[in-house]
């Protein structure tokens, strides 16, 4: 995989969808097809202002031209007691017919925060068949740091069709994550901060045990990242070599819900991993099970 691959930069995104520019290139490279996917999501622990960071009420008050919110608590199985586990087809078919998103569009999908939840929305809609899909480079700062333009105008797209197929290729489930623990099929790397790794705080959700799975390593996502944009590939190929990470062998990541694990498989698949699976229970499945071993402290 490549950066290319998977990073469009905000003039590119700006030019297709007919905004102005430098160039004035911008009506003669409208596309109708192309989409902003605004995919904001925080943790409780993020603020803004001093108060909690919520992705919805900042995209009604500024988002990128005819953009739409994708809600990754309201797209996700409503069946589970877990945030945010990825749905069935039927249900996120349905959720894309209503976002005004169809088969043949090109989706660039960006975050508040630069690059936090987008890789998980792209993700979801890459897991369910969407065949163009990139992340805005940057994210809604790169885009607002570019000086173009923000509307507070409501979008209501026509309802499309989304043909949902899963890939259960890139998902992992608790057992398999057992399996790979137990007899080392696969490495298994925490996206989280250290000191949630280690357990030396408590976890921001209520009733989960703090530490990490014995025998997965630590990676905190935070690492990846620099000034809201993933470091070089150069960068992260020193730091996994660094953590001691074989990119030749099968991986899993895992997070807090699946959010960040998202951003680290992404980086150790531009960094030449090729067998990387997501956790999507990951931390608030596996600390909530009260038959599942922990262990605390430095791995």
């Amino acid at each position: 995989m490549r950066r290319e691959d998977v990073f469009v930069s905000p003039q590119w995104l700006a030019e297709r969808l007919g905004l102005a520019n430098r160039f004035g290139l911008a009506e003669r490279l409208a596309q109708p097809d192309v989409v902003a996917v605004d995919g904001s999501w925080y943790l409780p622990t993020m603020l803004k202002d001093g108060a909690p960071r919520n992705g919805r009420a900042e995209y009604e008050a500024g988002h990128i031209q005819g953009a739409v919110f994708f809600d990754l608590d309201a797209v996700s199985d409503q069946a589970s007691d877990l945030p945010h586990m990825m749905p069935g087809p039927v249900q996120f078919s349905s959720a894309m017919r209503r976002l005004g998103i169809a088969d043949g569009h090109t989706l660039v999908v960006y975050d508040g925060a630069g690059l936090f939840s987008a890789p998980r929305v792209w993700w979801m809609l890459k897991s369910m068949g969407a065949r163009q899909v990139f992340l805005l480079d940057g994210g809604l700062p790169g885009w607002i740091e570019a000086g173009l333009p923000l509307s507070d105008e409501p979008v209501k797209r026509a309802p499309s069709h989304f043909s949902a197929r899963v890939d259960a290729s890139v998902i992992a489930d608790m057992d398999s994550v057992a399996r790979a623990l137990d007899n080392g099929s696969a490495s298994v790397i925490d996206a989280r901060p250290t000191p949630r790794f280690e357990g030396s705080v408590p976890e921001p959700r209520p009733g989960l045990r703090a530490g990490h799975m014995p025998g997965a390593r630590s990676m905190p996502f935070t690492d990846l990242i620099e000034d809201g944009r993933l470091k070089s590939v150069a960068a992260l190929e020193t730091l996994f070599a660094e953590k001691g990470i074989d990119r030749a062998a099968p991986i899993i990541t895992s997070c807090g819900s699946g959010v960040s694990a998202v951003t680290l498989a992404l980086a150790l698949q531009l960094a030449g991993a090729r067998d990387v699976r997501i956790y999507d229970g990951s931390w608030a499945q596996w600390g909530g099970a009260p038959d599942k071993p922990v262990a605390t402290g430095p791995a």
